[in-house]
């Protein structure tokens, strides 16, 4: 994964409820760092102890990676058995502190705690509502307009959980939230599914999480995803699931299997690693190669790899090796310095390549910068020639449900042709997942694919149209 050209995802949520009393907050820590490739901007946890007294809600976040905001002696200003944590990639709002969840708040009948991934087409009709109605002033993100819309329903329902149902009948758009009342926790995912969401139990603790690698990482045990339009409370009284907002239509975002997901989780059933393994057969079918190596670009490209070398009889071989030392940094580099920034992350191993014929995997093509710059190393390390095949379509559209393609300006596949763009990249031969191979990796498994071929799984508002509604990775 090199960050300046790949698509991102907003953020990962986690949430805990420990039933006999014991504090959730370095556990929490351990689940967001599990979900940290799912957002490397800023973090954030906030606990409330269930025995204390109401609104007692403590919150610590900043900005940085999950082992940079939060130390040893944070966690003991974090006391409580209940509590919900964040990593975040911003797609709306500025990447400020400011915008960081967790959001906490405190309103006419208690306290509130929202971490949300996903994005809404219909913030802005919200927005008016609330600011007609006197709820708010101003907002900067659609996650502020879902807590502070559930925190005025919360005034005249009878329960958080009726607030919520009555919010999110209005909410449209993709979203996995964790909420933190100050004796319940709850998860809510959209009615498609678009957004990933879990549940597991250790003991005495139950846990939702945005993928279940972060499950493991507590050493919970998977209980089952959370199902589309379900809204599940979790308190001491145990488990109460509300299916009314459940649909026969779904449409689960394909992206979490092509790329976002960690290779050890499973989603709504399939396992991530066995779906691009799928990508990689089904690319070697589509698109073969007359090579003597197969290598994937790491990480989300390997097993896509494997699986291109499983069908085509290719060896499958470590060509790169990647500097995990080298990631984020708040130093803005310069243009220059980006161009070489491939190379301080990923060397070519010159002796696996030499005199062969290459077959490059890699999951997406956005700009197309990375990828010319790993096809000049590699025939300069002496490779003979090099053929890419990519593990999804072309990114022709934009998406609205939280992810950050750019505008098409910015998509090399939205003003270029494969011919072009196999020459602009410098490739012997390129060849992309076709939109209807896609199915393959996951089953029967209803998918949302609207970003490569226009299909959008709702509505979207005029306002919206011609227009991402994420903000584009400048470059």
């Amino acid at each position: 994964m090199i960050a300046d050209d790949k698509i991102k995802e907003e953020c990962g949520v986690f949430g805990m409820y420990c039933l006999d009393g014991t504090s959730v907050a370095k556990d929490i820590y351990y689940g967001l760092s599990a979900l940290q490739h799912r957002g490397q901007e800023s973090c954030g946890i906030a606990v409330s102890d269930t025995s204390g007294p109401l609104g007692n809600l403590r919150i610590h976040k900043g900005m940085g990676l999950v082992n940079e905001v939060f130390k040893e002696e944070t966690f003991s200003l974090l006391p409580g058995n209940l509590g919900i944590g964040h990593v975040r990639y911003s797609t709306t709002g500025a990447a400020t502190r400011s915008n960081a969840q967790p959001l906490v708040l405190n309103y006419v009948k208690g306290t509130l705690a929202l971490a949300h991934n996903g994005n809404l087409v219909n913030t802005s009709v919200l927005r008016r509502e609330l600011v007609q109605t006197g709820a708010i002033f101003h907002t900067t993100t659609d996650s502020e307009v879902i807590a502070h819309y559930i925190a005025r329903e919360r005034v005249q329902s009878s329960s958080v959980e009726e607030a919520i149902i009555r919010t999110a009948h209005k909410m449209k758009g993709a979203y996995g939230l964790v909420i933190a009342s100050p004796r319940k926790l709850i998860a809510v995912r959209d009615p498609f599914g678009l957004k990933p969401l879990c549940l597991g139990k250790r003991d005495h603790t139950y846990i939702i999480a945005s993928e279940s690698c972060a499950l493991t990482a507590v050493g919970a045990t998977f209980i089952r995803d959370i199902r589309p339009g379900e809204i599940l409370s979790i308190s001491e009284k145990g488990l109460e699931s509300n299916l009314e907002l459940s649909q026969e239509k779904q449409a689960h975002c394909i992206f979490e299997y092509i790329y976002f997901a960690r290779l050890d989780s499973r989603l709504d059933g399939i396992s991530v690693y066995e779906a691009r393994l799928r990508a990689g057969h089904a690319l070697a079918k589509a698109y073969p190669a007359e090579a003597d190596l197969v290598c994937g670009v790491p990480d989300s490209g390997l097993a896509a790899a494997e699986g291109f070398a499983q069908e085509s009889g290719i060896p499958f071989g470590m060509v790169f090796f990647k500097n995990s030392y080298v990631g984020r940094t708040f130093i803005k580099p310069t243009q220059k310095e980006r161009e070489s920034g491939v190379a301080l992350k990923l060397n070519v191993l010159e002796s696996a390549v030499r005199g062969k014929r290459v077959v490059v995997v890699d999951d997406s093509i956005v700009r197309g910068t990375t990828i010319a710059k790993l096809i000049r190393l590699l025939k300069e390390a002496g490779a003979l020639s090099v053929h890419v095949r990519i593990c999804s379509p072309p990114f022709l559209y934009p998406c609205y449900f939280g992810t950050d393609v750019p505008s098409n300006k910015q998509l090399i596949a939205s003003s270029h042709s494969v011919e072009q763009i196999r020459d602009m990249i410098g490739a012997d031969s390129l060849g992309y997942m076709k939109v209807e191979d896609l199915q393959s990796m996951v089953g029967d498994l209803p998918l949302c694919r609207a970003c490569f071929d226009d299909q959008y799984p709702m509505e979207i508002p005029k306002e919206q149209e011609g227009k991402n509604s994420v903000i584009a990775l400048e470059v």
